[in-house]
């Protein structure tokens, strides 16, 4: 599979219009990290460096074609002195899959506090699924077969009797990436994707469900390396009517708060599977 270098590795067709390759995928679908990942390089490359990403928002619009490209055109939508705003459309076959608003500033001094880390057994007391044959036969390594995903188990997660789902997992890239921290952020919104919507099913993990992304929201808190462990704290607060709504918050090895992450996600009962475990009784 494609590397997060060359994913991430945009085409300058015109001013403030970038495009970005298809990469082999075995997903119906392309995958929502790769759009989000892109479309935050496309807003980067039209802003002084001086300026960091803090945040983005996004929504998925319709499904992408992974075996298209997408281009990514940018609105310059403000340029003051503490902060950029860029707003990004993804656009396949003339149609916009995918919208985002992302944010820039000048880091400045202020208050500084965050939540600690929870208490959670390390990465390397937890196997690596590129060991483990079964694992290897899975759509999920054969997609991201580049990123060491350890997941915690579920007997092991220090839990809160107030939060409905729970999920803690450790991942980072397995190769050395480039210094460049805009690179890392643009990393992160890709892998951010990944996993969180699996928070949602914890509770519900015998019952077919149709899921996918549909908006995203990141903050980026502190400068990290996504090729260093991070752990990835997710919590699903709610769930109905058809939705799910995830949450992440993001800590490297020191116990940094690095990023938080919100999304919402289509988490229907899957009416094709032979049976929805559940189901009979909501009829």
């Amino acid at each position: 599979m494609a590397g997060i270098e060359e994913i991430l590795e945009l085409e300058r067709i015109e001013n403030d219009i970038y495009r970005g390759s298809s990469v082999p995928s075995e997903l119906q679908r392309t995958f929502g990290g790769q759009v989000a990942g892109q479309s935050l390089v496309s807003a980067a490359k039209t802003v002084d460096p001086a300026f960091r990403v803090h945040s983005l928002h996004g929504y998925f619009l319709r499904p992408g074609n992974p075996n298209e490209p997408t281009v990514f055109t940018v609105d310059r939508i403000r340029d003051g002195r503490s902060f950029a705003t860029r707003r990004v459309t993804g656009i396949q076959d003339g149609q916009a899959i995918f919208t985002m608003s992302a944010s820039f500033n000048v880091e400045d001094d202020g208050i500084e506090h965050q939540d600690r880390m929870p208490v959670v057994v390390g990465p390397e007391d937890l196997p690596d699924i590129a060991e483990d044959e079964a694992w290897r036969t899975k759509m999920f390594y054969k997609e991201w077969p580049r990123w060491d995903v350890r997941l915690v188990p579920q007997d092991r997660v220090t839990r809160s009797s107030s939060l409905a789902a729970q999920q803690q997992v450790w991942i980072r890239y397995r190769d050395p990436l480039p210094d460049d921290q805009v690179f890392h952020v643009c990393a992160l919104a890709y892998m951010s994707d990944m996993t969180l919507l699996g928070s949602a099913k914890v509770p519900h993990e015998d019952v077919a469900t149709q899921t996918a992304s549909l908006d995203h929201a990141l903050w980026f808190l502190r400068p990290f390396r996504a090729d260093e462990w991070l752990l990835y704290d997710q919590t699903s607060p709610s769930a109905g009517l058809g939705r799910a709504l995830t949450q992440g918050r993001i800590y490297d090895r020191q116990g940094r708060m690095v990023a938080a992450v919100t999304q919402e996600g289509l988490m229907r009962y899957d009416r094709s599977a032979q049976h929805t475990p559940g189901l009979e009784a909501s009829r």
